[in-house]
């Protein structure tokens, strides 16, 4: 019996913590949708702009990425794009939720 509380108690603290695609497709358009376009197709005249090749997010190369890579790649940021500040806790969770959408 107290293996099953505990375990139903986990299992429910755990689902509270599950990424909200939705959510992040809210806060992809606020910081990301600029660079990164609605679909997750680079703007053309903003990695013009910064003289960079962007990776289309939907593309294989960007989908084999780990959460955790980016992850980092948005609260850290990687070569010449810049840490998102605007984006961070859950938010980053719900962003790369909606990330995995666009595949």
């Amino acid at each position: 019996m107290i293996l099953a509380v505990l375990t139903l108690s986990t299992f429910t603290a755990g689902a509270g913590f599950a990424a909200d695609a939705k959510a992040g497709e809210a806060v992809y358009n606020r910081a990301c949708k600029s660079c990164h376009g609605a679909d997750g197709t680079p703007n053309p005249a903003i990695a013009k702009m910064m003289k960079v090749e962007m990776r289309d997010l939907k593309s294989p190369a960007v989908q084999a990425l780990s959460d955790a890579d980016i992850k980092t790649i948005v609260t850290a940021g990687k070569g010449k794009m810049h840490a998102i500040a605007s984006v961070t806790g859950p938010a980053v969770d719900n962003v790369i939720a909606y990330v995995r959408t666009l595949k």
